[in-house]
């Protein structure tokens, strides 16, 4: 790939953090205080290149962790890398962290003189782009309020409109349209069109990989920091199916900065996923996306020791591709004889709005007594048709007593769920309809 006319270059990139035991450690260091190292890096990205040419639109794609988010921020220069180069040619505007530099005391009109300055435009260059900044962001007379009047929506709809047209030369999109509503987004998918037609270089980080698909001309697989390939649309996100369901690990054997995955390797890929898989060894729950921040209570009458989610193939895994069977799994312990004992479990979007669950009472599936020190393992299986996106699973064991309500042990957002999805519908799930159209 000859570099003439590139947008954007990078060689070699890596990006590590440097992970202390404890803080004192990081102290000790930096008063020159320790002879041995007192951390571990962690590799956020490994050796990557990338050649992004003027006009083309590229998406980035892979699992939660893969360094999508940290190659986005090198290039805008949020975050320096740890080794590599990066070449930029044209004026960058970044839809990252919408509204970062924004003001909450000023008002909308405010905020937007306030960023065109900060990007390098002159009073009269802002006012000549004020009328479609303020007809795209369409808040109304929200417009003279204080900024931390607003509701998310509106601050958003603000900040994306500031960004889209300021006229800049590489666009740069992460995740910032999973934001407002559907007619919203529609506006600014519009605009990329515009875009790309205009010449423009658009570098485009999602989970829709519908999106991903209509946009793109080219995409780029990243894995835990290392590109493992880029080539089409459909045959990148045929590779990322095989990596979540193979899981399969990084190849070793490779050097720092080579593509494991090029132009028509994808079969070979799928293969040796198939392989590493047989040699994959169990997940426990510990070793899942687990959120520390966990919520936890109830009378431990009974408890949850262990829960995780697999796919059809009965790979463990935390991320889901729509439309294909999983279970969710516990293993309950019993302290004390429970008459009736309910397994429960919830999935919730990370706005906190349940969007499906259900129980063994509701299923009518258990309905008798357990004694103490007995084992059950539980096992929910359906079909996941939620939209592609992060959502996350709460469990529960509960029961009546007489009367009563008890909770015996529930544990809320328990774990992250990403649902991959290449088709996505309006609302929480896919109806899946089939569509029949005929002449007269």
């Amino acid at each position: 790939m000859g570099n003439e006319g590139a947008a954007i270059q990078i060689k070699g990139v890596e990006k590590a953090y440097k992970l202390y035991n404890k803080p004192s450690d990081r102290l000790k260091e930096a008063l020159g205080l320790s002879r041995k190292k007192k951390y571990k890096e962690h590799y956020a990205l490994k050796g990557v290149d990338l050649t992004i040419r003027q006009g083309e639109t590229v998406g980035i794609i892979g699992t939660n962790g893969s360094g999508k988010s940290t190659v986005l921020k090198i290039i805008t220069g949020v975050l320096n890398p740890t080794a590599g180069e990066v070449k930029v040619n044209g004026r960058i505007s970044a839809l990252l962290e919408l509204g970062a530099g924004f003001n909450m005391e000023y008002n909308g009109i405010e905020n937007i003189y306030l960023n065109g300055t900060m990007i390098g435009f002159t009073k009269k260059e802002i006012d000549a782009r004020m009328d479609d900044i303020l007809s795209f962001a369409d808040i109304g007379d929200y417009v003279n309020q204080p900024v931390k009047t607003y509701s998310s929506g509106m601050f958003v709809r603000l900040a994306f409109a500031v960004a889209i047209n300021i006229d800049p030369e590489i666009l740069i999109v992460d995740e910032a349209l999973s934001v407002g509503d559907v007619f919203f987004q529609a506006k600014c998918y519009h605009k990329f069109e515009e875009f790309k037609k205009m010449g423009k270089t658009i570098l485009f980080v999602s989970h829709d990989l519908s999106s991903i698909s209509k946009y793109c001309d080219r995409v780029v697989l990243l894995n835990q920091g290392i590109k493992l390939g880029e080539g089409s649309p459909k045959e990148m996100i045929d590779a990322y199916k095989q990596v979540l369901v193979g899981q399969y690990p990084l190849p070793e054997e490779h050097g720092q900065g080579d593509t494991f995955l090029e132009d028509g390797k994808v079969a070979q890929a799928a293969a040796r996923a198939g392989k590493a898989l047989n040699q994959t060894k169990e997940v426990s729950s510990g070793e899942m996306q687990v959120n520390p921040e966990l919520l936890e209570y109830g009378t431990k009458e009974a408890l949850i020791e262990e829960y995780y989610l697999e796919d059809e193939k009965g790979n463990r895994t935390g991320a889901i591709i729509k439309g294909q069977s999983c279970s969710v799994h516990m293993k309950v312990r019993f302290l004390q004889d429970i008459q009736a004992p309910i397994f429960a479990f919830t999935i919730k979007n990370i706005k906190g709005v349940e969007i499906t669950g259900t129980n063994t009472m509701v299923e009518k599936a258990f309905l008798e007594p357990v004694g103490a020190g007995a084992v059950k393992r539980v096992t929910f299986t359906q079909k996941l048709d939620l939209q592609g996106g992060e959502y996350l699973l709460s469990l529960g064991v509960t029961g009546y007593e007489k009367e009563d309500f008890q909770v015996y042990h529930r544990l809320y957002d328990v774990m992250n769920i990403t649902v991959i999805s290449d088709k996505d519908t309006v609302g929480y799930y896919d109806m899946n309809s089939s569509i029949q159209i005929r002449d007269e």
